[in-house]
């Protein structure tokens, strides 16, 4: 297993609202977690802080030698749920930040399957010989595209397209979306927050990761999204399996 991750801040934002932590299991195993918090000055940046801390807790304590896929994937519900109700209740303890919140993609990649749990419009990719989304955003735009509103390519310039639908942290309980998939040896998961994909395409995505002679595909990439403007915070992971 290999792991590339890359966050800044961007050319336009102050503060870097993105947040994520990784990490190798001592049997092989990695995982990853990724968030992109919301909610005024420093709302955001507390939730995002706060969601990460706890998804990783929850599954460098809850990880056991030859634990099942099933059993992974509840730990990864009942990690964003406790993160859910701890983002919640900062709020309601601190009213400054009443209604922050976050993304999260949170991963774990065990014996060649991942399982990929999200919440909100981060998104995780799978790579192998072409490059194909493995979550579907929680926004109004995919709403809108799934509901034959618009068409997808309306939906990279429609005015709502980073409102989301749903976020941990901003109601009492959250609702996940759970995906596992196989994974081969020198398959990848890319993760990333909105700060990529606005300005870095699929396609841009999949020969950047598969071109052999770059060392920091994720780096190269976090780069490019600058370069084409950089005006949201950036955040890049990469899991080789």
């Amino acid at each position: 297993m290999k792991i590339q991750a890359f966050t800044d801040t961007g050319r336009v934002r102050e503060m870097n609202q993105d947040a994520y932590k990784t990490g190798l299991f001592k049997d092989g195993g990695a995982w990853a977690v990724v968030c992109d918090g919301m909610g005024g000055v420093k709302g955001g940046q507390i939730a995002s802080e706060i969601c990460v801390n706890e998804v990783s807790a929850h599954i460098e304590k809850g990880y056991r030698k030859g634990i099942s896929m099933k059993s992974v994937k509840n730990l990864l519900v009942s990690a964003i749920t406790a993160a859910n109700i701890k983002v919640y209740e900062t709020a309601e303890e601190n009213k400054e930040y009443l209604g922050m919140g976050t993304t999260i993609v949170a991963v774990v990649i065990l014996n060649g399957f991942a399982a990929v749990a999200h919440v909100g419009d981060s998104r995780a990719y799978f790579i192998s010989d072409e490059i194909k989304p493995i979550t579907r955003d929680h926004s109004v735009v995919q709403y809108l595209v799934d509901t034959g509103r618009i068409t997808p390519e309306q939906a990279k310039t429609h005015p709502d397209r980073n409102v989301i639908t749903r976020a941990v942290g901003v109601n009492a309980e959250v609702d996940i979306d759970v995906d596992i998939i196989p994974i081969n040896q020198g398959e990848e998961i890319l993760i990333c927050t909105d700060g990529l994909y606005e300005y870095v395409s699929d396609s841009e995505m999949f020969d950047i990761i598969k071109n052999s002679d770059i060392d920091e595909p994720a780096k190269v990439l976090l780069d490019m999204a600058n370069n084409a403007g950089g005006k949201d915070n950036i955040t890049v992971v990469t899991v080789e399996g």
